[in-house]
Order: C-alpha cells, then structure tokens, then sequence
C-alpha cells in the first residue's frame, strides 16, 4: 500500500513539476472579438533591467495571435531608442502609437508591459518572466480584454521559452472568434 502511494506522490510531483511555476489571472469572459478585423501590437513597455524585453514580447506576440485565429496583424512603428531611456516615454510611445493604429483603421490594439525577464541569481538560475497584456477595442477606446502572469521555468529551459508558454497560455482564453 505505502508502496503504491510513493509511486502516485511522485508521479504528482513529477507531473507538476514539469510545467515550471506559473500564476496567470484574466479578465472575465467578454465578448468574442472579431479575428477578421485589423489588430495591432503597440509597443509593450520594458520595466526591467533586460534591455529590448519589451520588443522580445512583441516579437513572440505576432505569431500567436495568428495561432489564435487574427487574420491581419500590424506592428506599430519603432519609437527612438534614445528616448526609451528617458522616464515618460512609455506613456508618449503609447499615445502615439494608438494615435497611428486608429489612423490605420485598426479595431483591436493589443499593448501591455513585461515587468521581469530575466535569469534567477542562484545556483540554478531559473528563468522567471513577468507580463501584463490587454487589448483596447480602438472604436469604443474601452479594454476589452487583460491579463496578467509570470512563469518561471527550469535552469536548462530558455528564457524565450518559458516567455513563449506563458504568453501562449495568457492567450488561450483570449475570446477570438
């Protein structure tokens, strides 16, 4: 009996294991969004000390809208790289950015922040990444989707990765239809 009790505590354990520590919180259910409109991914702001992690977050946001059936997605165009050392400039870049998506005839704008993307100092050094996404439907300026998540992974697990699964599962229950 102890025998067959070992055998499922490990297996338990194993099987949480296996997908790293993760923590994702989401809006309530809305309404489905419309795949076929216009999307656009404005600039996510970098609150870490990983330089380009908010353009890295970006980078992995195109294909897993398409993934999750987004027909036409736009990239915002680059803001200067000097001014994103100055403080403010996250709130300007987004401005102007909404400002250039609604000029486009974008409906949907997905935007958000990652607030850690990094290694854990440590013997192991784990990769941890934090993130906040959320989409504002252009024509009525109200958000109509969030989320919130962080996800840490294992030492020989890329930080990409572990950015790739979180972002992914942040998104599974983005009501695209």
């Amino acid at each position: 009996m102890y025998k067959h009790l070992a055998l499922a505590l490990a297996t338990v354990a194993a099987l949480a294991g296996a997908t790293g520590c993760a923590v994702i919180d989401r809006s309530p259910r809305s309404a489905a969004l419309e795949a076929g409109a216009k999307w656009a991914i404005l600039p996510v702001a970098n609150h870490t000390e990983t330089a380009q992690a908010g353009q890295r977050a970006e980078a992995m946001l195109e294909p897993l809208l398409r993934q999750r059936g987004v027909a036409t997605v736009l990239r915002a165009p680059a803001t200067g790289s000097v001014d994103a050392l100055l403080e403010g400039t996250d709130r300007k870049a987004q401005q102007d950015s909404t400002r250039w998506a609604a000029e486009q005839g974008v409906r949907y704008a997905v935007s958000g922040a990652v607030d850690e993307w990094r290694y854990k100092v440590g013997v192991d050094g784990e990769p941890a990444v934090g993130l906040v996404l959320q989409v504002t439907d252009l024509q009525s300026n109200a958000v109509v989707w969030s989320a919130t998540g962080g996800k840490s992974g294992w030492s020989r697990e890329a930080l990409s990765a572990v950015a790739q699964k979180l972002m992914r599962d942040m998104l599974a229950e983005l009501p695209v239809r």
